[in-house]
């Protein structure tokens, strides 16, 4: 499915219906494979608006997968550069691509984002595609703990997508997606929660702002801009 090198539909069953962290390590040996990584379009817009911002010292990749996003922060980061996610499966995958890679440091560690096993270290984090695995009253918490593991001053910074229209073919594509995840985890356990109409714009500018954030949001120009001229994505930007 998605490629000849992708999972099969009975593979990404099997996936589903497994917890969080076993399907993505039943996935991670595909994951490069799929449309759930994070397209080097978003990838490279993000780069280029955070060069200007920098540089940085010390960066981390919070729910990493297979490491995409570390080429993002090796742009932009001088000494050190850390990739955090739960699924060990998804580490050794990125851990194997980048063998080859020069400095800065990487390191791969294995974490809940939720209680995340760092102090005040890092000048700058970012992250890819991830939230959907939060459900908004977690979001609190996860602020939280980012804020606490970035230097003063630091910055948290990540892509968000304009929400589909809810005439467009995607909208409820991702409605129906979002109906099924929800009768699955009413059904079963362990739950895998992955919703994609949770993680919404302005909710989330109040939480940064009550995790103690200033925050401020810019357009992404190389993603391009919808019929009306509103932004197809905009970063955040998010400074402790």
């Amino acid at each position: 499915m998605f490629s000849p090198y992708g999972p099969t539909l009975r593979e990404l069953a099997v996936q589903a219906l497994s917890s969080v962290e076993r399907g993505y390590d039943l996935l991670a040996p595909k994951f490069d494979h799929t449309p759930f990584r994070t397209p080097d379009v978003v990838l490279d817009a993000v780069a280029e608006a955070l060069a200007p911002m920098g540089p940085f010292a010390h960066g981390l990749d919070l729910c990493c997968g297979t490491g995409a996003g570390l080429d993002v922060l090796r742009a932009v980061c001088g000494q050190s550069v850390t990739g955090l996610d739960f699924s060990g499966g998804m580490l050794a995958v990125g851990r194997d691509r980048a063998r080859s890679a020069g400095p800065p440091r990487t390191a791969w560690v294995r974490g809940d984002a939720r209680a995340l096993p760092f102090g005040p270290a890092f000048d700058l984090v970012v992250s890819f595609g991830a939230f959907g695995h939060f459900l908004p009253r977690e979001l609190p918490g996860l602020f939280a703990q980012v804020r606490s593991v970035l230097r003063p001053g630091g910055r948290f910074v990540f892509p968000v997508g304009a929400p589909p229209r809810p005439d467009s073919p995607l909208y409820w594509a991702l409605s129906g997606f979002d109906t099924v995840m929800r009768v699955r985890n009413a059904v079963r356990r362990p739950q895998f929660v992955m919703y994609y109409r949770t993680f919404r714009f302005g909710v989330v500018l109040g939480e940064l702002a009550r995790a103690g954030f200033s925050v401020e949001h810019r357009a992404l120009p190389a993603l391009g801009r919808r019929p009306d001229g509103s932004p197809r994505c905009r970063l955040i930007v998010a400074t402790g």
